[in-house]
């Protein structure tokens, strides 16, 4: 997998993983910190799925982010995989980022992922994110400390990882509670996830945006072909499936427009990722209560059996 450092050298290395309920900003923290996007992100709750790393390289250190899904109260089989991975990531990281939206008080939400943490070995650093929402310029964080007293936090940071403020005080934090190690991953690489993975997420983002309601709640992605063709050009086939026949119909669009914006957003950003043309064929399929349906979830990745 990579390149290992001996003990003795001074390099430094580890994971980090990125804790949290829904739509506090894990991802766009991700994206932010490794200088690229390998994590999609939306508006929408639960838009992570998988556990997901993202690599950052400097001089003498590597840290590995793991964005996990967000921490909830799961409604059905997909929503208990993703809260199990989240809290198996937690137990097996050199440190926690417990990150909040500094912009709200705590809810129920916060308070329930704290209550894990409170039973973590690592080091947690409380980050309270989306501090650029709060209005005013006077410094003041109102919600600090009731953030504050949920955890035992090493370090408390006001940052927006939106905006990239104070993301480097967080990286310099982290850093600083690396141990000595190994070089993980090969020195470039910025996630572990391979390029299927990224276009199959890619493709779900553009949906995630476009659907409202129940909609992108119920959509999975699955990529079955992805092979080079004459020239430059790289041929995707995915089908996106939902859950019942209306929720197709809205995915298609009148006359197919939703669907064909869908592919040219999601061809544009794939392209972008892979540096090839990409021929983008997308067919929506239902399976009725697939988030329910073990078989299913195993054969799109998400394993209910870890």
């Amino acid at each position: 997998m990579a390149e290992n450092r001996p003990e003795g050298t001074g390099f430094r290395s580890g994971f980090a993983a990125i804790a949290g309920r829904p739509s506090v900003g894990k991802s766009t923290l991700l994206n932010r910190v490794v200088g690229q996007k390998v994590a999609i992100v939306s508006d929408k709750p639960q838009t992570t799925r998988n556990r997901i790393a993202g690599v950052l390289n400097e001089p003498g250190l590597q840290v590995v982010f793991v964005d996990t899904p967000g921490i909830h109260k799961p409604r059905h089989k997909l929503g208990e995989y993703m809260v199990t991975v989240a809290k198996r990531t937690l137990g097996d990281v050199d440190v926690v980022l417990f990150m909040v939206d500094g912009s709200t008080p705590p809810g129920p939400g916060d308070r329930y992922v704290a209550d894990l943490l409170r039973r973590v070995t690592s080091p947690v650093i409380l980050v309270l994110n989306k501090i650029d929402l709060l209005p005013g310029a006077d410094g003041v964080l109102p919600h600090a400390e009731g953030y504050a007293s949920l955890v035992n936090a090493r370090e408390v940071i006001p940052a927006s990882a939106a905006t990239g403020f104070n993301v480097d005080r967080v990286v310099e934090v982290v850093a600083a509670l690396m141990p000595e190690g190994p070089m993980y991953y090969p020195e470039g690489e910025v996630t572990d996830q391979p390029e299927r993975f990224i276009a199959r997420e890619l493709i779900r983002e553009k949906l995630l945006l476009l659907t409202r309601e129940e909609v992108p709640h119920s959509v999975a992605v699955d990529v079955e072909e992805m092979s080079p063709r004459k020239g430059d050009l790289v041929y995707i086939s995915a089908s996106v499936y939902v859950e019942r026949e209306s929720q197709k119909r809205i995915v298609i669009g009148e006359g197919g427009r939703l669907l064909k914006e869908v592919g040219r957003l999601a061809r544009l950003d794939i392209e972008a990722l892979l540096g090839n043309r990409v021929y983008l064929d997308l067919w929506v399929k239902v399976k009725k209560d697939w988030r329910n349906t073990e078989s299913v979830l195993r054969a799109l990745g998400y394993d209910p059996r870890g």
